[in-house]
C-alpha cells in the first residue's frame, strides 16, 4: 500500500462532518430578529460563517443597539443546540470518509472546532462519529484566540505529537482555511456552491491547495496528495 503522505488529518465540524449551518443560522436570524435586526438565514449565514457567534458581539450591537450579554449566548446556545439535537444531520458521505482515514491513520486524526465543546460533542455524537474523535477534539472557545488564528489547529497538532507541517486540515470557510494555513499545514478546501461553503475562488486565494465538493472524494485525495517530507 503506497504511504500516507500526512501523520495526522484534522477536520473543521461545521460544513465539513455536519449540515450544521442552516440550522444554527436559523436561529440566530430568529434572535437578531427579536432584537431588531431582521435578516434571512442565508443573510446570516453570509454574515455569520466561519465565526463564533461570540467574537461578533458588536456587530450585533452596533446593528440593534442592545448589548449582548453572556445571558443572551448562553441563550442562543440553548435553542440553537435544541434545533441541532432535533434536525441535524452528517454532510453527505463524510462518516464512511472519516472512517476510512481514521482506519488508515490507526487514530490519527482530530476535530478542530470555532465552536463551543458541546455544541461539538453534541453533534458528533448526533452523527454518530464521537467515537472516531473521542479524546481529540479541539475548541476554538478554549483557546486564547479562534480562528483565522491558528491556535486551535496547533494544539490539536500538539496534542498527536504531530508536527503541523505533517498534517492535513479540511475546511469549508475561508475563515478556518486561514487559520490552517497560518498553522503551516496543508489544507484541503471542501466546497459545494451552497451558502455556508466559502467558494473555490476564495478557498483558493488564502492558500488552500485543492478544492473538492464530494466527502466521497476525500480519502482518494488525500492519499494521491504529494507531500514532500518537511
Amino acid at each position: 500500500m503506497t504511504p500516507f503522505p500526512f501523520s495526522a488529518v484534522l477536520f473543521d465540524c461545521d460544513g465539513v462532518l455536519v449540515d450544521s449551518e442552516p440550522i444554527t443560522n436559523r436561529v440566530l436570524a430568529e434572535m437578531l430578529g427579536e432584537l431588531g435586526w431582521h435578516l434571512t438565514t442565508e443573510e446570516s449565514m453570509n454574515t455569520f460563517t466561519g465565526k463564533a457567534v461570540k467574537d461578533e458581539t458588536a456587530l450585533i450591537e452596533s446593528k440593534t443597539g442592545v448589548r449582548i450579554t453572556d445571558e443572551w449566548l448562553r441563550t442562543f446556545r440553548a435553542r440553537r443546540n435544541e434545533a441541532l439535537e432535533r434536525d441535524l444531520v452528517a454532510i453527505p458521505n463524510a462518516p464512511a470518509a472519516i472512517r476510512e482515514i481514521h482506519a488508515r491513520l490507526k487514530g490519527r486524526i482530530a476535530c478542530a472546532s470555532g465552536a463551543d465543546r458541546h455544541k461539538v460533542e453534541l453533534q458528533l455524537a448526533k452523527v454518530g462519529l464521537l467515537d472516531c474523535f473521542q479524546g481529540r477534539i479541539f475548541s476554538g472557545h478554549e483557546m486564547p484566540r479562534s480562528k483565522p488564528h491558528p491556535d486551535v489547529y496547533l494544539a490539536a497538532a500538539e496534542a498527536l505529537g504531530v508536527d503541523p507541517r505533517r498534517c492535513a486540515i479540511v475546511e469549508d470557510t475561508v475563515t478556518g482555511a486561514m487559520a490552517g494555513v497560518a498553522a503551516g499545514a496543508t489544507v484541503f478546501g471542501y466546497s459545494t456552491g451552497e451558502s455556508g461553503h466559502s467558494g473555490p475562488g476564495p478557498l483558493l486565494s488564502v492558500g488552500v491547495v485543492r478544492v473538492f465538493s464530494d466527502m466521497a472524494e476525500l480519502p482518494a485525495l488525500l492519499s494521491g496528495y504529494g507531500l514532500q517530507a518537511a
